[in-house]
């Protein structure tokens, strides 16, 4: 099933659901810890903050992290927004921020735009948000041109 057919889906069930589907998408299940692309030990859904090298975690050890985190991610949404977002919007801000940290979207321009009410300008920045570890990485632009789209919802 291909990402837009899953969002689709899942829209119902509001922001969470939305952003578990573009975050299990593009970070994908690995129950085995490894280093991501700029030597950050991960574990199952892009997890971090617990993940140690040489562990395996099962599939539903691996669910409830992502959804512990994903509340975390919501929470940082809803911590440094100061204006209304429909749940798509929401939603795209929640990968966005599981994947880039509470902290680059607090201090981003993407937020600072929001905030000023500029949400086409905000969705727009999520485009910039490509790289790491210097480097330009093709799967942090499929994952930030879905986050866009789901951003853009309604505008």
């Amino acid at each position: 099933m291909t990402i837009r057919r899953q969002l689709i889906a899942v829209a119902a069930g509001g922001a969470l659901s939305l952003a578990g589907v573009v975050v299990a998408h593009y970070e994908g299940y690995r129950p085995t810890a490894y280093l991501d692309p700029v030597e950050i030990p991960t574990i199952c859904y892009g997890h971090t903050a617990t993940a140690r090298l040489g562990q395996t975690k099962t599939r539903a050890e691996c669910d409830k992290l992502l959804a512990a985190d994903l509340g975390i991610a919501l929470a940082a949404i809803d911590r440094h927004t100061r204006v209304p977002l429909p749940d798509t919007r929401r939603a795209a801000l929640a990968s966005f921020a599981y994947n880039a940290g509470e902290r680059a979207y607090r201090d981003s321009t993407l937020l600072r735009k929001l905030n000023q009410g500029d949400y086409r300008g905000a969705c727009a920045e999520l485009s910039r948000w490509v790289y790491a570890g210097g480097n330009k990485l093709s799967g942090l632009v499929k994952r930030r041109a879905t986050e866009r789209e789901l951003c853009e919802v309604g505008l």
